[in-house]
């Protein structure tokens, strides 16, 4: 038969409040650090919400907004259902989003001429954001009566944009507009709303 010995330890007081110390540490630690994960993870659902429903992030490529957009910039869209003359939008066009400049609403008589010239229900439009007017790749008749519901979108550098004046793209419907380009983000130096 074997003979258990007994054992003593001899632990101080001092000790025991150490081991306990380390150990309530140990414990609240990995309770940050799990409170911190948590929230983590709810700040980018959260994000990821507001990108994609509300506000969503683009990047522009291709030189068709030129000079108000340039390819390489990041912006930030609004989803809405109100457009005005003027207004950057995106939209969905053969699985992309291709970004244009509203010109006309529905039921509105768009007319360009020769020299790129754009009228929109008889009246020349104030164009400040393009550098050279153009008519570019068009293959429709003018004037243009744009349907119900859809809108009548070009390119700020004429010259080279696909949109509304070429009958592959043609009036835009409502339906296709993901948003309303507001704000530009990057790069820094062209930080700020888009006009």
């Amino acid at each position: 038969m074997k003979h258990k010995k007994n054992v003593t330890l001899d632990v101080t007081t001092e000790q025991l409040a150490v081991e306990l110390k380390r150990e309530k540490y140990k414990s609240r630690y990995f309770k940050i650090l799990r409170s911190t994960i948590a929230a983590l993870i709810v700040t980018a659902a959260a994000a990821a919400l507001v990108a994609t429903l509300i506000l969503p992030v683009l990047q522009i490529y291709g030189g068709s907004m030129a000079p108000t957009l340039n390819e390489g910039d990041i912006v930030l869209s609004v989803k809405t259902t109100n457009f005005d003359y003027g207004d950057v939008c995106c939209f969905y066009y053969a699985n992309k989003i291709l970004v244009k400049r509203i010109i006309g609403k529905p039921l509105d008589t768009v007319e360009i001429d020769e020299s790129g010239k754009v009228y929109v229900n008889g009246k020349l439009l104030d164009e400040p954001y393009i550098n050279e007017k153009s008519l570019g790749e068009c293959d429709i008749e003018f004037p243009c009566q744009v349907p119900e519901g859809t809108f009548f979108v070009m390119g700020d550098h004429r010259e080279t944009s696909l949109d509304s004046r070429n009958s592959d793209i043609g009036c835009i419907s409502q339906d296709e507009i993901v948003g309303k380009i507001i704000f530009t983000v990057w790069p820094l130096s062209d930080f700020g709303v888009v006009k």
